[in-house]
């Protein structure tokens, strides 16, 4: 089928200590998965109490940097409100660092208000966001890409940079993630930075209609649209058979009836065909599973023998 790349995805702001984190992400490193991500929130959303309360993403996975020896980490996404920058670039490449070179940005432009007010984080317009998340991807890239003994500097209209010595480096090129549905900006901003392109939690014909656009971006930039990994993040809702599909549904609190258009969602044998689909038609070879219940590790037992030898 040639869909070759498996990703373990949490939503820690859900309600998991670190400690819980470390063993799925080492249970994701057992199972044979590619990597594990996690989610950059600092708030619990959906009626949870999110308790213990919020783990950090990047103190998160700088932690598993040291603590895992293969998969490849990295968020779903960063929001650009968040941090600074220079900061953020620090602290990835430094990650990276720390990991050998397995560290991954995905980088977005932040939705959650509550999450903002909340912990006392600027929360501007929609329009603003955005703008700032242009310029943090272009300096957080010209920060890492200027050669070591030069400087980098920057002058926009919400960050500037003066003569930065743009250190430190990350042990290898960090691959960096940009997503979403808009019809415009984002597919531009992908052609001028994404090493690959997420498109969270779609239907099929919303994920291939976007994907174009953002191929005849990259035609517009002069840039070869095949060089960008098409992905995609779905929740997991597997069972062996189709009442254990409706068990997990439930625990999850998500309705079986609606779930037609999850790829993710079904029997083993019912998830390989919908990702033959999204492979044929959307052209993804990376798919996100988004895992909700960290405490049910036998979904990735399941996933890890009977769906991934099938996606090769």
């Amino acid at each position: 089928m040639g869909i070759v790349d498996l990703r373990i995805f949490t939503e820690p702001q859900q309600g998991a200590s670190y400690a819980d984190l470390l063993r799925i992400a080492r249970a994701t490193e057992d199972a044979g998965f590619d990597a594990f991500f996690r989610s950059d929130h600092y708030r619990a959303m959906g009626g949870t109490s999110g308790l213990p309360g919020p783990t950090d993403a990047w103190t998160t996975l700088s932690a598993l940097a040291v603590q895992t020896e293969r998969i490849r980490l990295g968020t779903l996404v960063t929001s650009a409100t968040f941090r600074l920058p220079g900061p953020l670039a620090i602290a990835v490449a430094q990650a990276d660092q720390m990991s050998g070179g397995r560290v991954e940005l995905g980088l977005g432009a932040g939705w959650f208000e509550a999450e903002h007010t909340g912990y006392g984080i600027p929360f501007p317009p929609t329009k603003e966001r955005f703008a700032r998340l242009a310029e943090q991807l272009e300096i957080v890239t010209g920060l890492w890409e200027t050669p070591v003994g030069g400087t980098y500097s920057f002058d926009g209209e919400h960050y500037t940079v003066v003569d930065s010595p743009a250190l430190p480096k990350p042990a290898h090129p960090v691959p960096v993630i940009v997503g979403g549905l808009g019809p415009r900006r984002t597919p531009a901003l992908a052609a001028r930075f994404a090493t690959e392109f997420n498109i969270p939690f779609a239907t099929l014909d919303v994920a291939a209609a976007q994907f174009e656009r953002v191929a005849e971006a990259c035609t517009a930039a002069g840039r070869d649209p095949a060089e960008i990994v098409r992905s995609a993040a779905h929740q997991l809702v597997i069972g062996r058979d189709d009442a254990a599909v409706a068990r997990r549904a439930e625990t999850l609190g998500a309705d079986r009836e609606k779930l037609g258009d999850n790829p993710l969602a079904g029997t083993p044998a019912e998830i390989v065909d919908a990702l033959g689909r999204w492979r044929e038609r959307a052209g993804i070879t990376r798919v996100y599973l988004q895992t909700l219940d960290l405490a049910d590790l036998d979904q990735l037992e399941i996933v890890a023998s009977q769906v991934a030898p099938q996606l090769v």
